[in-house]
């Protein structure tokens, strides 16, 4: 094993009809699915939808770091 680690980014987009932080949670679990290593994220952006002048929904989007398998 090295004694230093490289990560990836990636950048996603998640959305929820409650909340900002169930957008994140959201976007996190799905991510969950099929990438290993996930380390950390980052907001990079936080819009939403409006419908009849009210939230509709939030997106926020995030970037994931997550750590390059055997670094």
């Amino acid at each position: 094993m090295s004694k230093h680690h490289t990560y990836k980014k990636l950048e996603i987009v998640g959305s929820s009809k409650s909340s900002i932080e169930d957008a994140i949670s959201n976007a996190l679990a799905e991510c969950h699915k099929t990438v290993k290593n996930m380390d950390w994220f980052e907001v990079v952006e936080t819009r939403g939808h409006i419908v009849d002048g009210r939230v509709g929904h939030f997106q926020v989007t995030i970037k994931i770091g997550f750590r390059i398998e055997n670094s």
